[in-house]
């Protein structure tokens, strides 16, 4: 990717989350904004995973659900600020991944992709059975952060979903950047190398083991901060943050906007998460219908959305 190509995206991702406000007709959009940015910084994860370095996760809730449990524990038992308890879950999920990474990233394909969905399984009955800790599947409240006390004092008057809507849109720019970032760099290469052929990317030296695990761990971070920020803005969180379908949702929003392109992986967010809202007029038949809508994708846009329309375009002008 060239330079100027990044800038571009990140340009295009900063003007939608800027401008979009204008077109809203109430607060209420304000929420549905922050749930695609939140959903699209996990996806980012998932890009990086699967999209750079070619490994399936179907487990990656269960890092989300440690950060988001982070988030409601670590105020209340560690005195720690809101603010801090995201960073520590981000840790604690980068941990987690490592230690889980080194004997899961062995097997490949679909046992790869089995281990993992394990991993998440896991999570999810750990947070369902703790009650004493977690709530159980009642789930627990979670703390403000109180940001919005201080912008008040500031002068600055926000409702609830202006400003998670500009926390979470901040974030995601964030972890766009960070992201394309790597995709340009050394390591982002090899990732790339490692995904065409592990062979190949042994033969020219590129140490695959310490690679596949550096991804996943970076992947378990973006998924714990999307976590974390999801529980902040809902006040609330219960274990099917950490469950198999929060899972599939992100693998499927990744694969369906374009698992190898950043921006693609957040359209897919955009589309899986207003999917939903837009649905409600077909009722009973609402899953039908959006289970049609992705067949027909994956079918005639089998790179997903952005990449395929891309590649069309390019064949046009040439």
């Amino acid at each position: 990717m060239r330079p100027s190509a990044k800038w571009t995206q990140l340009l295009i991702l900063f003007l939608l989350i800027a401008l979009l406000p204008l077109f809203f007709p109430s607060g209420y959009y304000f929420r549905v904004g922050a749930l695609i940015f939140v959903n699209g910084l996990a996806v980012i994860g998932i890009v990086i995973l699967t999209g750079y370095a070619g490994q399936i996760s179907l487990g990656h809730a269960g890092f989300a659900g440690i950060g988001a449990y982070a988030s409601a524990l670590a105020p209340g038992h560690l005195g720690l600020h809101p603010l801090l308890a995201v960073v520590l879950g981000a840790l604690v999920s980068a941990a987690v991944a490592w230690l889980v990474g080194r004997p899961i990233l062995r097997l490949r394909g679909y046992y790869l992709a089995v281990a993992s969905l394990g991993f998440g399984i896991l999570v999810a009955m750990v947070l369902s059975n703790e009650r004493a800790l977690t709530g159980g599947p009642d789930g627990m409240m979670v703390p403000d952060p109180g940001l919005r006390d201080l912008l008040k004092d500031l002068g600055l008057r926000l409702t609830g979903g202006e400003f998670w809507y500009w926390c979470c849109g901040l974030c995601l720019l964030i972890g766009a950047w960070l992201a394309l970032n790597l995709q340009t760099s050394p390591t982002g290469r090899a990732l790339r190398a490692l995904h065409g052929s592990e062979v190949a990317a042994r033969t020219v030296g590129i140490d695959v083991a310490r690679l596949k695990l550096q991804a996943f761990t970076i992947s378990a971070v973006y998924a714990s901060v999307a976590g974390s920020l999801l529980a902040m803005q809902n006040r609330f969180i219960t274990p099917d943050v950490a469950g198999f379908m929060h899972s599939i949702e992100m693998v499927t929003m990744a694969v369906l906007g374009g698992v190898g392109s950043v921006i693609g992986a957040i359209f897919g967010a955009v589309i899986l998460t207003l999917l939903p809202q837009v649905l409600t007029v077909f009722a009973d038949y609402e899953q039908m219908v959006l289970g049609a809508v992705m067949i027909l994708v994956m079918i005639f846009l089998p790179e997903g959305l952005i990449p395929s329309l891309a590649r069309k375009l390019r064949g046009r002008g040439e």
